[in-house]
C-alpha cells in the first residue's frame, strides 16, 4: 500500500492561511471544515483547499510545510499565485 504524505495549504473564512501536513487530503479538509481540525481553524470556516503538493515522505511534507510557515504573508500570496500558475500552465501542455 502506497503511503501518501500532503503538505497543503487552506485559506480560512477571515482570508488567513493554514497550513497542515496529512496522509488523507479528502478527510482532513472535511475535518475542518467541521470543526474538528485544527484549533486554529475551528473558529474561522468554512475552509477552502487552495494548495497541496504530495510527497513521498512524511518527513518531507513537514519540511515543506516548516519552510511555508516561514514566509511572510506577502510571500505565502506570491508561493501561491506561483504553483497555482504553474499547475495551470502544466495543465495546458
Amino acid at each position: 500500500m502506497e503511503n501518501n504524505h500532503y503538505f497543503y495549504v487552506v485559506e480560512c473564512s477571515d482570508g488567513s492561511y493554514y497550513a497542515g501536513y496529512t496522509n488523507n487530503l479528502t478527510v482532513r479538509i472535511r475535518k475542518h471544515n467541521e470543526g474538528k481540525g485544527a484549533k486554529y481553524t475551528r473558529s474561522r470556516t468554512p475552509v477552502k483547499l487552495i494548495f497541496s503538493r504530495k510527497y513521498q515522505t512524511k518527513r518531507e511534507a513537514l519540511q515543506a510545510e516548516y519552510r511555508f510557515k516561514q514566509l511572510s504573508r506577502k510571500e505565502k500570496e506570491q508561493f501561491i499565485i506561483k504553483e497555482q500558475k504553474d499547475v495551470f500552465t502544466a495543465e495546458k501542455l
